[in-house]
């Protein structure tokens, strides 16, 4: 079986990820959606928040399962049994970065990179961005499955209370 993992913080998911791993579920024999699990970071949706996000939208693809991981993605690969880490590349800035982890996760372990070019309708479209227009009131529900934009607004809407804006 050819298993490919495609990793990500999906602080939310956006189409753009539904895209890629739409794409990456005709590629491979299976599809592991990696929620990146990094308790020092701050994200707006906790590890589990995100998971059911992801489980929810990537429900339409019997060969796509979520899963969440903290640590090397080299090590998970290699407990998986990953052949490949597929990658969505928006841009030039992306590919410069992401050749580097290439790289080095090729330095580590025998798992290959696959990239992927994101459709041109997502091509501006990143989970950061798409919460900094929703914070200033900016209409994203293009760039989101409904659900998650719902849970976006409401997680918005609570920030504001708590902190006496809006």
């Amino acid at each position: 079986m050819r298993r490919a993992v495609c990793p990500g913080s999906f602080d939310p998911v956006t189409h753009g990820h539904l895209d890629i791993v739409a794409r990456a579920s005709r590629l491979f024999d299976e599809v592991i959606v990696a929620v990146g699990v990094n308790q020092s970071k701050s994200r707006l949706f906790s590890a589990e928040e995100r998971i059911a996000m992801l489980e929810r939208a990537c429900a339409p693809f019997a060969n796509v399962r979520v899963d969440g991981f903290s640590g090397l993605l080299t090590t998970y690969c290699a407990e998986h049994d990953v052949v490949a880490i597929l990658k969505g590349l928006r841009g030039v800035s992306d590919f410069d970065y992401e050749l580097q982890m290439a790289q080095m996760n090729a330095s580590l372990t025998r798992v290959e990179t696959v990239f992927v070019s994101t459709s041109p309708e997502h091509a501006f479209v990143s989970s950061s961005l798409v919460k900094e227009v929703a914070t200033f009131g900016g209409d994203v529900s293009a760039y989101l499955p409904d659900f998650v934009h719902a849970a976006l607004s409401e997680r918005l809407a609570q920030r504001q209370a708590a902190t006496g804006q809006g």
